[in-house]
């Protein structure tokens, strides 16, 4: 991609499309790392679109829990297992028990070690579970909601993770251009569209709003004590525990 810095509103969509998820978005996309950041929570309302449509052709062929595997199937694949690279590397490095430097240098490491692995296998194995438990438990109109916001909510926590901590790495890295300018209350409005919709999801909707909340603040701050910055396989693991813990929130059988 070419990168510009003011490539306009529909153009920084495409960038952010490109950038994390393979979904087509027509020849030569520009590169908007600024601009593309608040369309987080849009590309993944078009993600959860998509896992909807999904859901409903494997719930045709197959049983809840075989139609929840090929619901997770689909999000690895349309990110190209961008977010669980993240989050394979930042195990890796944060539970390596090493220094913040050693730690950033083996999350550079292409090589996935043994806590990256557990982390990764764990990551899917709970999304599995969640996902399966919303087909279990929800209605298929609220079960088609939450699979419709949940992409959503986790995309749009890497917002307040550019907004809150600093990049961690002194040279060039995967989110580094994220980090060019403080972000501002206008990289955020569109973070109110899953908002929005969550209010017509009655209290499974206030589960995936304070989900969304508490986890954020979880992550950010074991963030900030463990490595006191963040980088872009952090954002990507941010991604994916947001989503496996979304999943598994609205999940419960509370009532």
């Amino acid at each position: 991609m070419t990168r510009t810095d003011n490539p306009g509103f529909f153009a920084d969509l495409r960038a952010c499309m490109a950038f994390i998820t393979i979904l087509p978005t027509g020849k030569n996309p520009l590169y908007s790392p600024v601009g593309m950041i608040r369309f987080f929570p849009v590309v993944g309302l078009i993600i959860g679109a998509l896992l909807v449509l999904t859901d409903v052709l494997a719930s045709m062929v197959w049983p809840a829990p075989a139609a929840a595997l090929v619901d997770l199937i689909f999000l690895v694949a349309v990110t190209g297992a961008f977010h669980l690279d993240g989050l394979g590397d930042t195990a890796d490095g944060i539970f390596s028990h090493r220094g913040r430097e050693r730690a950033l240098e083996i999350m550079k490491d292409s090589r996935t070690g043994m806590m990256g692995l557990v982390a990764v296998v764990l990551g899917l194995a709970t999304k599995l579970a969640g996902i399966w438990s919303i087909k279990t438990n929800c209605s298929p109109v609220q079960a088609m909601a939450i699979f419709f916001l949940v992409p959503s909510f986790s995309r749009a926590a890497m917002i307040f993770g550019i907004k809150y901590l600093n990049y961690g790495r002194k040279g060039k890295g995967t989110g580094k251009d994220l980090f060019d300018r403080p972000l501002n209350l206008k990289d955020f409005y569109l973070c109110l569209i899953p908002l929005g919709f969550s209010l017509f999801l009655g209290y499974k909707g206030l589960i995936l709003i304070l989900g969304f909340a508490l986890g954020c603040v979880a992550i950010l701050k074991f963030y900030k004590q463990k490595m006191n910055c963040i980088t872009g396989d952090m954002l990507g693991a941010m991604t994916e525990l947001m989503e496996s813990w979304l999943f598994m929130a609205a999940g419960m059988n509370m009532f």
